[in-house]
């Protein structure tokens, strides 16, 4: 599994949305940054409040990684089974976006569309919302405390911006202690190096917190 990857650039509690007028029922496709199924379901109900008068409010969420299904989710809200919350899911699962949800609200405007006609109004809507969504690259990070002796801080140091790490927090005592954020992907090849540079007498441990 990639360990970067694109999610909504969004802060909490905004949304981006678009509409689309299907054969005079209107669609509504709004999407939230959602990094956890809470999130999700807390974004999906603040929809639903905000258009309580709509025929339908369907909604899906992948709230993990681009294509990830361990934390999905989603719901026709009444629409013929697998017309809309389904459909609905499979763009956001393909879309290459992870941590997303999307809540499609629906004015029926008295025409019906079919179940052919409702999947593809609802993917089309998910589709446009994605088109112009405002993204950010999301990249996972471990952090883990560095105990060294002095005489190889210059060598720690000079390594730093080239694994993308941080120090976050910094003691001096008898030895040099900092807790550093640092990519996942990057791990094993910059203690693997903090450990040649020491001739292993470097300690590398797993924090909690920075």
């Amino acid at each position: 599994m990639s360990e970067r990857y694109h999610i909504p650039d969004l802060a909490s509690g905004q949304t981006h949305s678009v509409q689309l007028l299907v054969r005079r029922s209107r669609f509504i496709a709004a999407i939230a940054h959602c990094a956890n199924i809470e999130d999700a379901r807390a974004f999906i109900q603040t929809q639903r409040r905000r258009y309580t008068d709509a025929t339908h409010n369907c909604w899906a969420f992948c709230a993990g990684p681009p294509g990830h299904t361990a934390r999905i989710a989603c719901h026709d809200d009444g629409e013929p089974h697998g017309a809309a919350g389904r459909p609905m899911l499979t763009v956001l699962l393909h879309s290459g976006v992870g941590e997303l949800a999307c809540v499609t609200t629906r004015y029926f405007g008295g025409v019906k569309l079919g179940t052919a006609g409702l999947i593809r109004a609802y993917q089309d809507a998910v589709r446009a919302a994605l088109a112009d969504l405002p993204l950010r690259l999301h990249v996972e990070t471990t952090i883990i405390r560095v105990t060294l002796n002095y005489k190889h801080l210059d060598d720690l140091r000079r390594i730093l911006p080239v694994y993308e790490a941080h120090i976050h927090r910094e003691t001096f005592a008898e030895a040099a202690c900092f807790h550093i954020s640092i990519p996942k992907e990057h791990l094993a090849a910059f203690c693997g190096l903090l450990k040649a540079q020491s001739a292993g007498s470097t300690s590398i441990e797993h924090a909690d917190s920075p």
